[in-house]
């Protein structure tokens, strides 16, 4: 009995991993087509109280290996009172294709409202939307014009979160890693479920067939999920950007308060996926749990850490050979540490997030509801 039940655990988990690291294989195989044209864009960028991050993203933008006329920069200032506005109405002075926007008579509130505010507003036919805290890399939008030359509606790109020293930004670069690698290897497979708005371009056409963010209301999250899944219901042809030199980078939060209110807010958003990607998600989530808490019954059997010591060794062997495609690092010892508490804090966030008060989109102003 107990070696049949070891026996079942190992074979999922393996044949989960299987799909999984073909899916890997196939999208870092694939060459490249590079069509040459440059298509006309409007980066969207919602900004709430990012004073402190701003300048940096400025200064990736202002470097922007990218025709001039051929893309514009609207900021969205929902209400921001931490000197935002005056930061980027002074810097943007010296780029006539930068501009600045209030969002006034929002139809959605936060973020998503914000984002539908600007995207009215956009002068061209496609769109990319990022975050106030992030620095786009040169040929970011080289490679998005690519996708939309190629007949994509959607895509999405790569985003690392910076590796720090403390446990809050080691534990933030890590589960940011385990996500794109999961959510990368089963987009390529035909199931894209979840992206990053720090990343995410469509055609200003499909977003207004979809209704914007209409369908996306259930959560005050998910102006990348769920719109994402609208994309996927209707049918969109999604693409996905993994070449080097188009990332979009940004730092963790900076301590366990606002850590726990940023994967809250952002795990909320997957009790509204589609049933069949819960489902992929909750078998997967469920047989890596079960393999690693399998080596606290071995006391029952020394069988038991059989399961245990085959996840560690594909845990390794996955983050260790695919780290480097999404722009991040880890020695082999982190690896072994955060993978453990990854999946012990999957779990805590996704309680927090189902059964706790709901939240706002902008991280102060969850802070400050508890407080």
């Amino acid at each position: 009995m107990i070696l049949s039940l070891i026996v079942i655990v190992v074979l999922a988990f393996l044949i989960l991993n299987f799909f999984l690291l073909y899916g890997l294989k196939t999208l870092f195989t694939k060459s490249p087509v590079l069509i040459e044209s440059e298509v006309s864009i409007s980066i969207i960028i919602a900004v709430k109280n990012e004073s402190k991050n701003l300048p940096a993203l400025l200064i990736s933008l202002g470097e922007l290996d990218y025709p001039t006329k051929k893309f514009e920069v609207v900021f969205v200032d929902d209400s921001s009172d931490d000197g935002s506005y005056q930061i980027i109405q002074h810097s943007i002075q010296s780029y006539q294709n930068f501009r600045l926007i209030k969002a006034k008579n929002k139809i959605y509130p936060g973020k998503k409202g914000a984002l539908e505010f600007g995207i009215a507003s956009a002068k061209f036919p496609y769109i990319i939307i990022t975050d106030g805290d992030c620095i786009v890399s040169k040929n970011w939008l080289k490679g998005f014009s690519n996708m939309f030359s190629l007949g994509f509606n959607f895509a999405f790109g790569i985003c690392p979160i910076n590796k720090g020293k403390n446990f809050v930004s080691l534990l933030s670069c890590f589960e940011n890693l385990r996500t794109e690698i999961l959510t990368f290897g089963i987009a390529n497979l035909g199931l894209p479920y979840s992206t990053a708005a720090r990343s995410l371009g469509f055609q200003k056409e499909s977003f207004i067939k979809l209704g914007g963010y209409k369908n996306t209301v259930e959560t005050i999250s998910g102006d990348d999920d769920l719109l994402l899944r609208e994309a996927v219901k209707n049918k969109l042809k999604i693409g996905i950007l993994t070449e080097p030199g188009t990332f979009v980078f940004s730092n963790s939060e900076s301590t366990l308060t606002e850590y726990f209110h940023q994967k809250k807010r952002h795990t909320s958003t997957s009790n509204h996926y589609l049933f069949r990607h819960q489902l992929i998600l909750g078998l997967w989530h469920f047989t890596n749990l079960l393999s690693l808490g399998s080596v606290f019954l071995s006391f029952i059997s020394i069988y038991f850490i059989i399961p245990f010591l085959i996840k560690l060794l594909m845990d390794i062997f996955i983050v260790k050979k695919y780290m480097k495609r999404f722009g991040v690092e880890f020695e082999l010892h982190e690896i072994i540490f955060l993978q453990s508490c990854y999946e012990i804090f999957l779990v805590i966030h996704y309680l927090r997030a189902t059964f706790s008060r709901k939240i706002s989109w902008e991280k102060a102003d969850d802070i400050n509801a508890v407080n």
